[in-house]
């Protein structure tokens, strides 16, 4: 049953559902809250869910991932966004996306479709922009479709920050596989050095390995950022393609997008920062975050790919989760 246009804008969770998988959204960051996929008579969570994590499932933009001291410029006109993350900016600065309300334009049991506008100045970024999200489920996949449009010419790169665990409970013993041969290495920081490296040792997932295993090589050959695997990797190729698949305990997750790369965090930070729906904290290694996008600082990085948009342009994304 499709909601009646007047009671639309006041709920704030949409549930997407059919008999292989349950996707709940929220209105508050364009988030995907919870990721279910059938189990027997019963529903098993492959996602992490928590409203303590400022990031968790959430969509982030202006513009996501870090920008290098929350400066770029465009035309040769320079820009100082917000920082958060000193010195530099962080998935869209101190009030990004992730933290806005999105107005719902359309809903029913299988898709939401959601709206925000972002005024010329907010954050710093220049230009209106106006964001579209929508959530659209089939049969065994959820896939996310992002677009925008502005009046002034400005940067975007919107993605989703989802953390998964495919319900086992930790991501050490699931196998990872990455359609990725290089990956950006970056400062201390997270800014990347501007070239491109081989993915090798503990960064290599081109043939299928455990995390934990990779990670134990990562940390072995100096890889880590700050005990992290927390790496940006580029994936060749255009157009809707395979990104990740990880898998383990029963389930395969396929993530498949038009980005030029994905981000990969093993949420080493967590260490029981948040909690999940039945109030158990998550411990280190909890989830893997999949964050399809443009490459960190792009802007700042004339070798990689335009994050400019200009009027008259539409910038868009698709991401999708299929699960078997």
């Amino acid at each position: 049953m499709t909601p009646r246009p007047d009671t639309i804008e006041a709920m704030s969770q949409h549930e997407l559902r059919n008999d292989h998988l349950w996707a709940t959204i929220d209105t508050l960051g364009a988030t995907l809250s919870r990721l279910r996929v059938r189990q027997g008579d019963g529903w098993r969570d492959i996602a992490l869910s928590s409203a303590e994590d400022a990031y968790m499932g959430r969509t982030v933009g202006r513009f996501a991932n870090r920008l290098a001291g929350g400066r770029f410029s465009i035309d040769g006109v320079d820009y100082q966004v917000s920082v958060n993350e000193p010195p530099n900016t962080l998935h869209g600065g101190a009030d990004g996306f992730s933290d806005r309300q999105w107005e719902v334009v359309a809903a029913d049991n299988t898709t939401v479709a959601l709206r925000l506008v972002s005024p010329d100045g907010d954050q710093g970024f220049p230009g209106a922009l106006e964001a579209a999200a929508a959530f659209d489920l089939g049969e065994h996949a959820l896939t996310l479709t992002y677009a925008a449009t502005c009046d002034a010419p400005t940067i975007v790169n919107l993605t989703l920050h989802p953390y998964f665990d495919l319900g086992a409970g930790g991501i050490d013993d699931l196998g990872l596989w990455i359609n990725a041969p290089e990956y950006t290495p970056t400062r201390a920081d997270g800014i990347p050095l501007g070239v491109v490296f081989a993915a090798s040792d503990g960064l290599d997932f081109t043939t299928p390995r455990q995390v934990g295993a990779a990670r134990a090589a990562m940390l072995a050959a100096g890889q880590d950022r700050g005990g992290a695997m927390d790496h940006n990797f580029m994936v060749p190729g255009v157009g809707l393609r395979e990104m990740v698949r990880l898998s383990g305990d029963g389930v395969e997750l396929t993530v498949l997008s038009d980005a030029p790369a994905v981000q990969i965090y093993d949420a080493a930070g967590f260490a029981g920062k948040a909690h999940g729906p039945d109030g158990q904290a998550y411990n280190q290694h909890a989830g893997l975050a999949i964050e399809p996008q443009s490459p960190p600082d792009a802007p700042n990085h004339p070798a990689f790919p335009s994050t400019v948009l200009r009027p008259g342009e539409t910038w868009s994304r698709v991401i999708t989760f299929l699960v078997s």
